[in-house]
């Protein structure tokens, strides 16, 4: 698998390199943290996450901001807690979108065949060949920077990586003697595919969604960055480290060294308690 962004290869799980046994269950416990800490960020944020106070710029850790203050007198904590929706639910919706849609054209293909399957092929690899930035930058210059045009963007530069591999376990599938005994007993397309081919096809879904997330969270949160994704003054991960690169040089790094821990921290989890769970299911699956 590549990465949509910088295009270098990613490696997929192998078998034989599990996690020991602790390690996913660490990593699991990171992630509910983090997302129950999301969830919860409107009671126990302890500031407004966009008020500005003129008199606390730049503060440092203290019982009123435990991670200090930006450069405009925000509460770092509390734009931590409130940023973690975005940075988890953008990510979240790119990986639904790409893995649906990229699931239905890649059965739909291999079933219908033909043309069709030509043509959603050729797409496939039309839409392979560019990187996720330059199709935001794209969609950026169509419809303006933003978050949702980063997601949607994201999306369909993410269909060729579940669909592509999803047709060829699909084909696999379809070419085996059931699926042949119940057209002839003339059970439909729809039917067959829903009851029977995708149940099976599912556990290959979940490795390919799972594996692509952490990669998605940090495309956007580089969107973000480079000023395409979310817009000031609303906190999100990745614009809170854009932010905070000015005072770097002023020896203040708190907003962009918490912001870039919380993405470091919660991909590095995620990935692996994803890869513990890629060769649950596959090993089983074998």
């Amino acid at each position: 698998m590549s990465d949509p962004m910088s295009g270098h290869a990613v490696a997929a799980p192998v078998r034989g390199l599990a996690p020991g046994g602790g390690t996913p269950v660490a990593a699991g416990a990171v992630v509910a943290l983090i997302v129950l800490a999301a969830a919860a960020a409107p009671l126990i944020a302890p500031y407004d996450p966009e008020a500005v106070d003129p008199l606390a710029v730049y503060q440092g850790s203290s019982a009123a901001h435990w991670l200090g203050t930006d450069d405009v007198g925000r509460d770092i904590l509390s734009r931590l807690l409130h940023g973690a929706r975005l940075s988890l639910l953008a990510p979240a919706l790119v990986t639904l979108v790409a893995g649906v849609a990229g699931t239905a054209l890649a059965v739909s293909a291999a079933w219908l065949g033909g043309w069709y399957d030509r043509a959603i092929s050729g797409l496939l690899d039309v839409v392979f060949g560019f990187p996720g930035l330059v199709l935001a930058v794209v969609g950026a210059a169509m419809f303006g920077p933003g978050l949702w045009v980063a997601v949607a963007t994201l999306s369909i530069a993410y269909l060729p990586y579940v669909a592509r591999v999803v047709r060829a376990a699909a084909l696999r599938e379809l070419a085996l003697p059931y699926v042949a005994a119940l057209d002839m007993l003339g059970m439909s397309a729809w039917r067959i595919c829903l009851r029977h081919v995708l149940p099976n096809l599912a556990p290959l879904i979940l490795v390919q969604v799972t594996t692509s997330f952490g990669y998605t969270m940090l495309d956007i949160a580089a969107f973000s960055f480079i000023g395409l994704g979310t817009q000031p003054p609303t906190p999100e991960w990745g614009l809170m480290v854009a932010n905070g690169s000015a005072g770097i040089l002023a020896g203040r790094v708190e907003q962009s060294l918490f912001a870039g821990l919380a993405i470091a921290v919660f991909v590095v989890a995620y990935n692996l308690l994803g890869t513990a769970l890629s060769r649950r299911v596959l090993g089983e699956e074998r």
